[in-house]
């Protein structure tokens, strides 16, 4: 960093660091964007035959007029189309390496996948339709109907969900719900009573089984739910073993706490400290220059959250619902805009008063401008040298604790008002996350342990602790992940200042969002996806150009 009060200058030595960015660069692309199962790290795993949502939408209508003998929704009140996945299902063949056998035998007809097409009725009840997402088959629906209790009743321990369940379902006997769906056995190529009948008098809903297709443990199963005396839904779908069930909820408990105690309770108390230590270094800092930015990320997760309104939409939410969702994460969104404020104003507080070093400057420092062009630079070479190691850690987590991931239907651009604006929380990472366990973080934490590599690494475990609900199991495997992760954004800090971080933590996130975006295969998203992958570079110039100071001749940093 430079020290305060001296003109700003940033000199690396990028010929080593554009051959590790190569090398980064081809390790990604081999790695994460080739294989089928980039999924993981680009949140989507589509093939090129993909139909469109009209397409999906179009395919649902004829359904529903066919087969349901309903009307479908008018031209002036298009179906809600998202995207949907059965988690459970997917994650079970790949965590048994059973994917390619499954879809060579089934996924045509029992994919895991699908558009969900939901049509509105004026009296509140709604039908949900399933679509493959290849080949437009109907794999599926459900109604939700107004003023069910089904929902309601799911929530409940297994033995008051029983009895809720049989209640709902109208006292129908078993006989009676095989009546009702013997259509839909029928419509799959089944006789019935060639299946397994696995509900017995007494029990809610009611489930076939198909012995003879099965990949490893999982069966395929013909399900149906009932609702005042009515078929609720139908569902065609392989079985996921009990045990696998079981540790994935077990995982997902451990995610649970390990965010809330390791993450949420030690970035709280940050943000307490932030706001002490921004009082008590109030005169090496300034209490204007972090308004602009936090301000700039309460929008930006405003519009993520008014993003997500389909999905919210497709899980039946009410208008009411999604208002009170849109209050809550304006209050937690104001909450995490003041922690990054504080932080930013604490933490270039602490390392002028203690260490007098400018690790944010500002537009007046002399040289700023060219300074700002080279950070955008060194953010770009590091980002891609992450990118490699990244890869690397994946082939080895892969070989030592054999990770596998499952899809995130609430995470998917498909679900997304507008996909173009989803890689916009690359900003909102790298500005933030930069700021609180970078810039404020380290130097906190170091009063305490007096080592900047240990400041480096608790700050690290603290931010890699928020990302253990992803979907990625076991789910220690990210935090091992973004903890090297983290101590290489660390390194990047110490050693080129604030804004090297935040450049090579937003080319790092824009990169892998832009890439989601550009396997939605279509051109406007592929456009967005080139867009905001260079994006980084269109600010970092446009600074320069409005700031265009003459480069220094003062060292600030050696070669490396």
């Amino acid at each position: 960093m430079n020290k305060t009060g001296q003109p700003l200058k940033l000199e690396p030595n990028f010929k080593p660091l554009v051959i590790l960015a190569v090398i980064g660069l081809v390790l990604f692309l081999i790695f994460q964007v080739f294989p089928s199962t980039s999924s993981r790290t680009l949140e989507t795993g589509k093939t090129p035959e993909m139909i469109s949502k009209p397409e999906a939408a179009k395919a649902a209508e004829r359904f529903v007029r066919e087969q349901m003998q309903m009307a479908p929704a008018p031209e002036e009140t298009p179906p809600l189309v998202t995207y949907q996945s059965r988690s459970d299902v997917y994650g079970y063949l790949s965590k048994e390496n059973k994917l390619d056998e499954y879809n060579k035998k089934y996924e045509s007809k029992y994919p895991y996948d699908v558009y969900r097409v939901r049509f509105e009725e004026p009296d509140g009840t709604a039908l949900n339709v399933d679509v493959h997402m290849q080949n437009g088959g109907i794999a599926g629906f459900s109604y939700d109907l107004e003023g069910s209790r089904y929902k309601g009743a799911m929530l409940q321990g297994e033995g008051v969900r029983r009895e809720m369940l049989l209640i709902i379902e109208g006292d129908l006997s078993l006989a009676e719900k095989q009546a009702l769906a013997e259509p839909w056995v029928q419509r799959a190529g089944y006789d019935s009573s060639r299946l397994e009948l696995l509900t017995r008098e007494g029990e809610p809903g009611l489930q076939y089984r198909d012995p003879a297709a099965k990949v490893g443990d999982a069966v395929l199963q013909l399900g149906f739910t009932f609702e005042n005396g009515q078929l609720r839904s139908y569902e065609p779908a392989f079985s996921v073993p009990k045990t696998h069930s079981a540790y994935v909820e077990k995982q997902t408990l451990n995610a649970t706490l390990l965010t809330i105690l390791g993450y949420g309770l030690f970035t709280l108390v940050l943000g307490v400290l932030a706001i002490i230590y921004s009082v008590k270094t109030k005169a090496h800092t300034s209490f204007k220059r972090g308004i602009f930015l936090a301000s700039l990320l309460f929008v930006i997760q405003m519009l993520n959250t008014y993003n997500l309104i389909p999905f919210f939409k497709a899980e039946g939410m009410s208008a009411s619902g999604i208002s009170g969702i849109m209050i809550f994460y304006a209050g937690y969104s104001l909450i995490f805009s003041a922690l990054l404020y504080f932080s930013l104003v604490g933490g270039n507080g602490l390392w002028r008063k203690e260490n007098g070093l400018n690790p944010w400057p500002q537009a007046k420092d002399p040289g700023y401008g060219p300074y700002v062009l080279q950070s955008m630079k060194v953010g770009y070479v590091w980002a891609l040298i992450l990118l490699g190691v990244q890869s690397i850690i994946f082939v080895g987590l892969s070989l030592t604790l054999h990770t596998w991931s499952t899809t995130d239907a609430s995470q998917s651009p498909y679900n997304m008002l507008y996909p173009w604006l989803f890689p916009l929380m690359a900003w909102f990472a790298g500005i933030s996350e930069e700021a609180v366990y970078r810039l404020f973080g380290i130097k906190m934490v170091k009063k305490i342990v007096r080592n900047t590599f240990a400041a480096s690494l608790i700050t690290s475990i603290i931010w890699a602790l928020g990302h253990t609900l992803y979907p990625i199991y076991p789910v220690i495997s990210r935090p091992i992940e973004l903890v090297i992760i983290g101590l290489l954004f660390s390194f990047v800090f110490l050693r080129y200042g604030y804004l090297s971080a935040v450049f090579a933590h937003v080319v790092f996130n824009s990169i892998l969002m832009g890439f989601s975006l550009m396997m939605m295969n279509d051109t406007a998203n592929l456009l967005f996806g080139i867009f905001y992958i260079i994006l980084p570079a269109i600010v970092g110039y446009a600074i320069y150009k409005f700031n265009p100071g003459p480069p220094t001749k003062e060292t600030a940093y050696p070669s490396i």
